[in-house]
């Protein structure tokens, strides 16, 4: 049986963090991070970083697992074939990030913000995401499966090839958004927060018709 990141992978076709055994990968201590500090081919596990901040701090080919960051700003930061299992990012500052061939599995990112970031190659899978901002951001090539993105804001954000398989979407902000070719079948929600004009092509269930009818004015009888 295929595992729900195998799912999401053959729907979208994204590039998977390029790391040959994430298991492997040499631990690394941290006690703070510092602005354009470089990390990389290393795992960060088991540990809470609190009142970080700093800007520009690169990680490349990491694992962070079982990682809480509270109470931290970390703009501008950068992310390539990195993987987070299991982390706590709840209401971390990340805007204006670089992320590329990453991974979210299993986190919790209730109220980050990824204002203006840039997304390419990247699943998040089976996380909680309610509240996040992606607003203003570019998100190329990702996908967001089994996850609650309940209030999640993609204000006048940038899709290109993004899907959302399984997801809770239930008042999510997505004016400004163009949703041609979004498949939004599979989510669950009541009501989106959307531009008219930038409804069609947007692919959604018989079931879900009646919340869109109700934007165009339109009673169902």
């Amino acid at each position: 049986m295929k595992n729900k990141t195998d799912k999401v992978e053959k729907i979208d076709k994204i590039e998977t963090p390029k790391i040959t055994d994430p298991a492997l990968l040499p631990l690394q201590p941290i006690d703070a991070l510092q602005t354009k500090e470089e990390y990389s081919r290393c795992q960060i596990s088991d540990i809470q970083l609190e009142y970080q901040e700093a800007e520009k701090v690169s990680f490349d080919k990491v694992l962070f697992k079982n990682v809480m960051i509270s109470e931290s700003s970390l703009r501008a930061i950068e992310l390539t074939d990195v993987i987070f299992e299991n982390c706590d990012l709840s209401n971390v500052n990340f805007s204006e990030a670089f992320i590329h061939r990453t991974e979210f599995r299993h986190c919790k990112m209730i109220g980050t913000d990824f204002t203006r970031a840039r997304f390419q190659n990247v699943s998040v899978i089976d996380s909680l995401c309610d509240f996040a901002s992606f607003r203003f951001g570019k998100l190329k090539l990702t996908a967001f499966g089994q996850c609650s993105l309940n209030n999640a804001d993609y204000y006048q954000a940038d899709f290109q090839k993004v899907t959302f398989e399984e997801c809770k979407i239930d008042q999510a902000v997505m004016a400004g958004v163009r949703l041609k070719d979004t498949d939004l079948s599979s989510c669950e929600f009541t009501g989106l927060l959307v531009d008219l004009e930038d409804l069609p092509g947007c692919v959604i269930s018989a079931e879900q018709a009646a919340s869109f009818a109700g934007l165009l004015g339109l009673v169902i009888k």
